[in-house]
Formats: structure tokens, C-alpha cells, sequence
């Protein structure tokens, strides 16, 4: 659960997307964006677009989108500098097997991925890189949250209880959603810590965005 509950910082679809793959569809390209030395294209852009369409069926607007990029570049970044571990095959698989399961159907998931014009390989390719980036989130800050089992008793009350009755269900007791509730909330605590260190760090980067020059 660790890595891609870390949603919604990056991503509104967190992801760090191997653009080259993505991209060749594209017949004119242009920089949209440069960071540091670095350089963010139109085709990064439309890509994270096509990837936040199969998932939740829109997207953010374009501006939006290269600020998600920006923040994956920071973290990617930091990510390489820190050498933090790539995730294991086997971990990829569990990640797409969670996107795939997040579809109601398997015919849903098929059509959506060739909406959006994705391959399973460019998915495999993008769990991966979600998975890199989120856990190295995860990695950094998890350690200073601290969650009080007030908090954990609130959120049941608050959430958990009527979520469950809004479905027709009995709710599970509070011994047994206890852990799945500690780790959402260490979850938001990670979050929150992380958006914070992207706003500071943004000032830090030299940043250039051309967005508004591209030819629609």
C-alpha cells in the first residue's frame, strides 16, 4: 500500500512517465519548460494527459500537468541522488495488478487503455517509476509522522462507519480497521510533508516555463 497511496501530490495520477514511449506519437515537439538543466516537453505533457485519462477518465489542464512534472522532477532527483532502491519485479506486477483491479471490468481496463492509447508495456513502464518516486516519499518522511489513537478512533467514526453503512454493510470493528486506518492516515501525514518540501524546494530550482508559447 505504501507506494501508491502516495496519489495525489504528483499525479492526480503520481507517475514519472518514460516520455520516449509515449511521445512518438507526437509530430511536432517543443520545450515547454526548463528545470535546472533539464528540459520538459509538450510531449511529457500530453503523455501525463493520456496517463491521468486512462485512470480516471479526464485530465488537469495543461498548466496543471506541468507542475506535476516539475514536482516529478524534484523528486526523481533527489530520488537518483539518494540512490534509492529501483522496485522489484515483483512489486511492479502487485502495482499493476492494483490499476488493473481499480476497473470494474477487465473489458473496461482494455478499452480505456486504448482510449488513452497505451500499451501494457508503457503501464509496466509507468507502475515502476510510480512506484520509484512514491517509495522514496515514503522512504523520507514516514518516519516522522506520528499518528495519536485518537486520530485512528476519530477517523472510524468519521469515515470508516459511515462509508460502510452508506453501502448497505455492517462496519468492521475498530480493532480491525485499526491498521488499515493508521496506515492512511500516516499516509496523509506523508503527504502533507512532502507537498510542504516540494513548495520549498520549487523556490530553490531554477525553473523557466514556456507553456503558453506552444502552438495548440
Amino acid at each position: 500500500m505504501r507506494g501508491p497511496a502516495i496519489r495525489g501530490i504528483l499525479l492526480a495520477g503520481f507517475m514519472a512517465i518514460p516520455w520516449g514511449s509515449l511521445g512518438a506519437q507526437e509530430v511536432v515537439d517543443r520545450i515547454v519548460a526548463r528545470v535546472e538543466n533539464d528540459v520538459i516537453l509538450w510531449s511529457d505533457v500530453r503523455a501525463l494527459a493520456r496517463y491521468q485519462q486512462f485512470l480516471d477518465g479526464k485530465s488537469e489542464s495543461d498548466d496543471q500537468i506541468l507542475d506535476r512534472l516539475i514536482d516529478q522532477w524534484i523528486v526523481r532527483t533527489e530520488a537518483d541522488a539518494s540512490h534509492s532502491p529501483r522496485p522489484s519485479e515483483a512489486d511492479i506486477d502487485r502495482g499493476l495488478g492494483r490499476v488493473r483491479n481499480s476497473f470494474a471490468t477487465d473489458e473496461e481496463y482494455q478499452a480505456r487503455m486504448k482510449q488513452a492509447g497505451l500499451s501494457e508495456q508503457d503501464l509496466q513502464a509507468m507502475v515502476a517509476s510510480q512506484l520509484y518516486l512514491s517509495n522514496y516519499l515514503d522512504s523520507r518522511f514516514r518516519a516522522a509522522v506520528r499518528i495519536d489513537p485518537k486520530e485512528i478512533a476519530d477517523f472510524y467514526q468519521s469515515s470508516v462507519v459511515p462509508r460502510a453503512k452508506a453501502r448497505g454493510q455492517e462496519p468492521p470493528t475498530l480493532d480491525a480497521a485499526r491498521d488499515s486506518i493508521q496506515e492512511a492516515l500516516i499516509q496523509n501525514g506523508i503527504n502533507r510533508q512532502a507537498e510542504q518540501w516540494l513548495k520549498e524546494s520549487r523556490l530553490r530550482v531554477h525553473i523557466e516555463k514556456s507553456l503558453d508559447e506552444v502552438a495548440r
